[in-house]
This record gives structure tokens, C-alpha cells and sequence, in this order.
């Protein structure tokens, strides 16, 4: 019979802390510390972390002006054209005709 321990928020939020300074993937440290990867990923998202610790750095939001965009003369109203790369290939196009 598996034995289940039952952690508090100080203790989940330690953990983490633990997982992304050791540089493992989640499934790795949870097997590691014996720790359900289901619980673990549910607390992690509680607490608004990323998928691994390489992945904080270049996850940053980026955010535009979009008024930079709008037409400033009648030469200018022929559109603009925005591409978002959401990541895995997928790409989400906006454009004004």
C-alpha cells in the first residue's frame, strides 16, 4: 500500500524552491524525492512558477504599444501587419487591408 505524506503550502513552496535550483526536469526531481508529480505540478502552478528553471529567463512578457501602429497619415492607412510566435511552430497573424 503507498503511503501518502501530506505536505503544507511552506513545505510545497520549499520543494520547488529545491526543484529549480537542481536543474532537473520535474518528473526527474519528483521521482528523486518521492513526490507525486500530480500534486507537484498543482502546487507549482499555485505558486505561478515555470516549467524548468532554464525557461524563467526567456519567458519574460513582452508587451508593444499598439497605437505605435495605427495609421498617421492617409498614405499609412493601408494596414499593418503583426505576427505572433506562440511557440511549436505556431505562428498567429493579424493584419488590416
Amino acid at each position: 500500500m503507498t503511503q501518502y505524506t501530506r505536505r503544507s503550502s511552506e513545505q510545497w513552496q520549499a520543494l520547488i524552491q529545491q526543484w529549480q535550483e537542481s536543474g532537473l526536469s520535474a518528473p526527474q526531481f519528483c521521482e528523486q524525492h518521492e513526490v507525486g508529480y500530480a500534486s507537484f505540478c498543482n502546487w507549482r502552478k499555485r505558486f505561478n512558477t515555470q516549467d524548468s528553471p532554464a525557461e524563467e529567463s526567456s519567458s519574460e512578457a513582452q508587451f508593444i504599444d499598439l497605437q505605435s501602429l495605427t495609421a498617421t497619415s492617409a498614405d499609412d492607412s493601408k494596414g499593418w501587419n503583426i505576427v505572433l510566435s506562440l511557440g511549436n511552430g505556431v505562428e498567429l497573424r493579424l493584419s488590416q487591408n
